[in-house]
């Protein structure tokens, strides 16, 4: 029997297997939440458990803020197309008294000049000794790892920006006036299309295979197969590049802020952490691909990120390592409307009652980011209690988007 054979042999005979277990963080959580962790626990090889985090809300291939191991497969739809998402933080020496009395536009017209947001909107030039840097790293890796990137001969210009949706760039004091530099981005297009390229690619390989799904959105490759070695290679250089693309936003957001304030920024510390990715773990016992899809890692003592929405509180935490919940935590405040649901509901003015007294750029493109279209953030910390300990809350003073 060849290799391909055989794998189709064991995971057809898994499949008739009882359903993983699913285990619920969240207090409020839709019905459609649950239709989908159901279809993704019926998989033949994921392990543990699928656990819904308290911000569980619906997307492609599994709910946002889904976390679930596999043995020996991965679905790249579940992964999610913004490949590597998530948060980078920066506390800094500087107090409430540093930016007293300055004029917050100021400092919001720099960043703006200093980082490209917007989909589509890149850098013009790649000049930065730091970007220079980085792109080296970045094309040694694809070098070494057999990336193509083909589909995206613009993938240099992209890093460094921000884009839109919910991504963000705000300044932030926490409890004890402390000024924090907070940031939400991924890896751009490049990600996108890497993850688009393969989740086409999985549902070929499902296919091909006569593998049967209950959502196409659930197509897997196996281990030991071209494809899967393929998806991984790209995958952790997608993740590698949102990383460093919230690095590089950050040193020109510490740049701005420092030529805002008038002297040296020093930091106190630095938190960089993923929300979108799948990495090899052990959980009970087993080896296996953990995909935390709109969630952090919270192991034990980690440090971790996780954003309100625009307007409300956000939070530093550290994660206690909570079996059930697979050593893992909510990454925000997830959504309760679509965007479009959002913009038949509220207005620009609507918007601006819930931003007073935060300094952003007013009109009709963040209206479907207002904070009613989320989940109270407060409610999904609460819910996340046993996954992580609050080190800081902080509360936006400025919030800079892109449409």
């Amino acid at each position: 029997m060849s290799r391909k054979r055989r794998h189709k042999a064991v995971y057809t005979k898994r499949k008739f297997r009882d359903e993983a277990p699913i285990e619920v963080f969240a207090s409020i959580i839709e019905d459609s939440v649950l239709e989908q962790a159901r279809e993704l626990a019926s998989m033949p090889f994921v392990f543990p458990h699928v656990a819904l985090m308290p911000d569980a809300h619906v997307g492609m291939g599994s709910s946002v803020g889904t976390v679930f191991g596999t043995d020996g497969a991965v679905i790249p739809a579940a992964v999610g197309v913004d490949i590597g998402c998530g948060m980078i933080g920066v506390k800094t020496t500087y107090t409430s008294k540093d930016i007293e009395g300055k004029d917050l536009k100021m400092l919001r017209d720099a960043i703006e000049g200093a980082i490209p947001l917007s989909p589509g909107n890149y850098n013009a030039k790649v000049k930065r000794e730091t970007i220079r840097a980085r792109i080296e790293e970045l094309q040694a890796m694809a070098d070494e790892n057999g990336v193509d990137l083909s589909h995206s001969p613009k993938w240099r210009q992209q890093l460094g920006s921000l884009g839109g949706g919910n991504h963000f760039i705000e300044l932030c004091l926490d409890e004890e006036d402390s000024v924090w530099l907070f940031l939400h981005s991924g890896s751009r297009g490049v990600g996108n299309r890497i993850a688009q390229k393969h989740i086409f690619a999985a549902q070929e390989y499902c296919a091909k295979n006569w593998i049967r799904l209950p959502s196409q959105d659930l197509a897997y490759f196996v281990e030991r197969t071209p494809e899967f070695d393929a998806y991984i290679a790209d995958l952790h250089w997608a993740q590698r590049f949102a990383w460093l693309n919230r690095e590089e936003m950050m040193d020109r957001f510490v740049e701005c802020v420092a030529d805002f304030v008038g002297r040296d920024l020093e930091e106190v510390e630095r938190i960089n952490c993923h929300h979108n990715y799948t990495t090899p773990e052990e959980h009970f016992g087993r080896k296996v691909w953990l995909t935390r899809k709109g969630a952090i890692r919270a192991d034990a003592g980690v440090k971790a990120l996780i954003p309100g929405s625009m307007g409300t509180a956000s939070y530093v935490v550290e994660g206690t390592g909570y079996g059930p919940a697979l050593r893992s935590a909510p990454h925000g405040a997830g959504r309760r409307f679509s965007r479009s649901k959002a913009r038949e509901l509220f207005t620009a003015d609507d918007l601006a009652s819930r931003m007073q007294g935060i300094v952003y750029r007013p009109g009709e493109a963040w209206v479907d980011e207002i904070p009613d279209a989320y989940k109270d953030i407060d409610a999904v910390m609460a819910d996340a209690a046993k996954l992580v300990k609050i080190t800081h809350k902080l509360r936006q003073v400025l919030n800079v988007k892109g449409t």
